[in-house]
């Protein structure tokens, strides 16, 4: 997910405020810490009931990642109008070769419909404005970003919450410990959070697996049941004022953001 979304998630939660609560393992804001904090979120996640295989695994190969926190200093949010968005994103290019996506995998996209009530527009729609359809994923360690972000202090509990979810993932075998995404720890062709993973993340092409970044249908899939699992209302309208926008508001913070995935996927909806 975007930054937007992971900042509005913040706010929701309160964790913005560079403090950890009684107990928590101890955040930082440079690398001189982080050594200390790797071995006492090793005792959290062990306490937490996940294995100390799967916490070693992990924290014998993560850093701190100097690289993660520019990209998190540095992001200044979306200050354009609707139109200069669309214009940069290339959001009649996606609209095009989304309608393309749609007829290449008709029968994904009805299966999934049929399944989440979702219908194609929006789910192709997250699809091409997070990865270009698959074409750039991210190439930060995932781990390792997330590792990082749950140790600085900035945001330390809403990290925290998705470095556990990451071992979780890894102890289920869904997350390889070499899994390569954004820099924020967002994951496969639709850019899950490892928590979102776990909570949304569903099996799309039947081989008893969950990989959003290897598997298409398992991805779109999970955007559908991601949506669904936010309140969208089969057969509703998803524009403004109509019911099923507020899940794409859910989706990311920025209301371009929000605009500009209602209007493609309609082009790409015929609707």
């Amino acid at each position: 997910m975007s930054l937007m979304k992971i900042a509005a998630a913040c706010l929701a939660t309160a964790c913005c405020a560079g403090v950890t609560s009684a107990g928590a393992a101890t955040c930082g804001n440079d690398s001189s810490g982080f050594g200390r904090w790797v071995t006492e979120i090793r005792g959290e996640a062990v306490a937490a009931g996940i294995s100390a295989r799967a916490v070693d695994q992990v924290l014998s190969q993560v850093s701190y990642s100097r690289a993660t926190i520019g990209v998190d200093r540095g992001h200044h949010g979306f200050n354009m109008s609707l139109d200069e968005f669309m214009k940069k994103r290339g959001a009649a290019g996606i609209a095009a070769q989304g309608r393309k996506q749609l007829a290449r995998n008709a029968a994904l996209f009805a299966s999934i419909e049929k399944r989440f009530g979702v219908p194609p527009g929006p789910v192709i729609t997250v699809w091409g404005m997070e990865t270009g359809f698959g074409s750039f994923m991210g190439n930060a360690p995932t781990l390792a970003s997330v590792a990082t972000l749950a140790y600085d202090c900035r945001r330390t509990q809403f990290f925290t919450d998705q470095f556990m979810a990451a071992l979780k993932l890894v102890e289920q075998g869904e997350l390889s410990v070499n899994a390569i995404g954004a820099s924020h720890g967002e994951i496969g062709h639709t850019q899950f959070l490892p928590k979102n993973v776990l909570e949304f993340g569903v099996d799309g092409d039947g081989d008893g697996r969950i990989d959003l970044i290897h598997s298409v249908p398992d991805a779109l899939a999970s955007t559908a049941n991601y949506f669904r699992g936010h309140g969208w209302q089969s057969g509703a309208g998803y524009q403004v004022g109509e019911p099923n926008f507020a899940v794409i508001q859910a989706w990311n913070a920025a209301t371009v953001y929000q605009q500009t995935i209602a209007i493609v996927a309609a082009q790409i909806d015929k609707r």
